[in-house]
């Protein structure tokens, strides 16, 4: 049995996401090795040496291109392995191409390394961290995807200009799918503490319904429109890993809303984003919100969308 080396982490998955990931990585200093792994092993090779010549700069690290079995004591794996959401093409469509990808490079994963975190990024990242749940056979909370980490920066962020205030003071969560039925959780958003509409007030905004709409819809269709500018987003996604990576190697027992199996009476057999306690065994438990009887349904419904996926493709 292979000890688990807390200090390394591999990404499986060598394309913008995995390596802007990489770069991520090596600029957090949460890690002392990073081992790439791509199908084409010269392309892992030269993401690792174009990183890896930025270290004069950073802190002493190995990252190195590598095989399968050279991921056997990763404290966490990182799949970004998978075809790239086109211009027009929603999350989903990309479902069918990536679980066959899933279907092969699971098994290899597991077949070398059966303790450590599987964090799934590659889309439609709810079926894919269901699909690598049952591929792996891991316990529920050492698989979870990157689920609506990025859709709640992508919030606050919004909120923060709308507002006029640190994005960072901003409490606030999307939930459910990664993708079109995301929801926002408007009934738990609050600024350090005062409730939204309340703090809109103080800003000076009165018209909510409006406002809150349009953002919501920003956030939705924020992949969109960077993919339609630039061809693909991987800048945010790469600083969501980097902060899921954070929370797992400093054990901080954060609040993040990752995408893993839910097990409630309402909602089951389906991976979506709920706010969790993360930390370095993975996801302790989520964290219930209050959510209005709207947002219950949207999240019920967002389940059932997802499940209808499962389906087809598991």
């Amino acid at each position: 049995m292979v000890e688990i080396n807390s200090r390394k982490a591999a990404i499986v998955g060598c394309g913008f996401v995995g390596s802007a990931s990489a770069f991520a990585l090596m600029e957090s200093h949460l890690f002392t090795e990073l081992v790439l792994i791509d199908a084409d092993r010269n392309r892992a090779e030269g993401e690792a040496l174009d990183i890896s010549h930025g270290l004069p700069f950073s802190k002493p690290m190995r990252i190195y291109a590598g095989e399968y079995q050279d991921i056997s004591d990763a404290a966490v794996v990182i799949v970004a392995a998978g075809a790239g959401q086109k211009p027009g093409e929603t999350r989903l469509d990309l479902v069918k191409k990536n679980v066959g990808i899933f279907k092969s490079v699971i098994p290899e994963i597991t077949k070398y390394n059966r303790d450590g975190i599987l964090l799934i990024v590659a889309n439609p990242v709810d079926i894919l961290t269901y699909a690598a749940k049952q591929l792996s056979g891991f316990p529920s909370n050492r698989v979870f995807g990157s689920g609506t980490v990025l859709d709640t920066a992508r919030l606050k962020y919004l909120l923060g200009e709308h507002l006029g205030v640190d994005s960072r003071t901003i409490h606030a969560f999307i939930i459910g799918e990664h993708g079109d039925s995301e929801i926002a959780a408007w009934s738990s958003a609050n600024v350090s503490g005062v409730p939204l509409h309340k703090f809109c007030e103080m800003r000076g905004h009165f018209e909510h319904d409006a406002a809150t709409e349009r953002i919501a819809e920003d956030v939705k269709n924020s992949a969109y429109r960077i993919i339609e500018k630039k061809k693909a987003t991987y800048y945010g996604i790469a600083m969501s890993v980097r902060r899921i990576c954070e929370a797992i190697v400093r054990d901080e027992k954060s609040i993040l809303p990752v995408s893993s199996i839910q097990n409630t009476p309402d909602i089951s057999d389906v991976a979506l984003s709920m706010p969790a306690i993360v930390g370095r065994h993975g996801v302790e438990c989520t964290v219930p919100i209050e959510l209005s009887d709207e947002e219950k349904a949207a999240l019920k419904q967002s389940a059932d969308t997802l499940k209808a996926v499962i389906a087809d493709v598991l």
